[in-house]
């Protein structure tokens, strides 16, 4: 996606981040579950959530598998990050950095290779996702996996018009990112996975007004307001019953694994 002001986007979403995101009561166990699946995760893997936020679906992980080695927690902001806690749960390690400072290996990790990665909804935030994913990969021990979910190249969800233009426009295709798994020496594979999401109107309209998205980000109070009477229009249900589809980019490096 463009160029914006993403980690100021999130240093004001941080501190309500997590209640927007559980907008959904399985929402959060369902993706989070889906993760550990599609990665083959083990309570002896050394895994890294390249994009973590708040670190909401490393910590789910966490419960799901009991790492040994604690999950580390990548994300640039020190606002989100400091919504996993001080100290943070066991099982996870906050770590100020971004996708590019772990590429580059300028981000100092407590594992000098790592058996899991995974970026959810944060490879459109990456500027070169080529040689992010390169460097991303160079991390990975021999059977490494590297997971790469994103929304597909459009949604139905029940925002307004110019919105979903926009997202259209601007989301990566997830085909173009397979081929930068497999320049990177993996071994890629994509499916695509999805639940239906039922949430109150009201409920969703203000987390537009919060722009939970960051692709909301690119528009104007006005223009969001806009868009809130509009989406008012298109739904008068109650209840907003839409398809949460992401695609799921597992790329896995060739070797045994240990």
């Amino acid at each position: 996606m463009e160029r914006r002001d993403v980690q100021g986007h999130y240093e004001r979403l941080a501190a309500e981040y997590d209640e927007h995101w559980v907008y959904a009561p399985h929402h959060i166990t369902w993706l989070s579950a889906r993760l550990a699946e599609t990665l083959h995760l083990s309570p002896t893997d050394r895994i890294a959530d390249i994009g973590c936020g708040t670190g909401i679906f490393a910590r789910e992980v966490a419960r799901i598998i009991n790492p040994q080695h604690a999950i580390l927690c990548v994300d640039p902001s020190p606002a989100m990050l400091h919504q996993i806690g001080t100290p943070p749960p066991a099982g996870l390690t906050p770590i100020a950095a971004s996708a590019e400072d772990v590429a580059a290996g300028s981000a100092q990790l407590p594992y000098e290779h790592l058996d899991a990665i995974w970026l959810k909804e944060s490879v459109h935030h990456v500027a070169d996702p080529a040689t992010t994913l390169h460097g991303l990969a160079a991390r990975l021990a021999p059977g490494g996996r590297l997971l790469v979910v994103m929304l597909p190249a459009s949604i139905e969800y029940p925002l307004f018009q110019a919105a979903l233009d926009r997202f259209t426009e601007l989301q990566p295709d997830p085909e173009r990112i397979v081929d930068h798994l497999r320049a990177a020496g993996l071994q890629p594979q994509l499916l695509y996975v999805e639940q239906e999401s039922c949430l109150d109107r009201e409920r969703y309209i203000g987390m537009v007004r919060a722009r939970y998205m960051s692709l909301l980000s690119t528009f104007s109070d006005s223009e969001i307001e806009k868009g809130i009477e509009e989406m008012r229009a298109a739904h008068p249900e109650p209840v907003l019953a839409f398809p949460d589809r992401f695609a799921f980019l597992l790329g896995v490096k060739p070797g045994e694994g240990r």
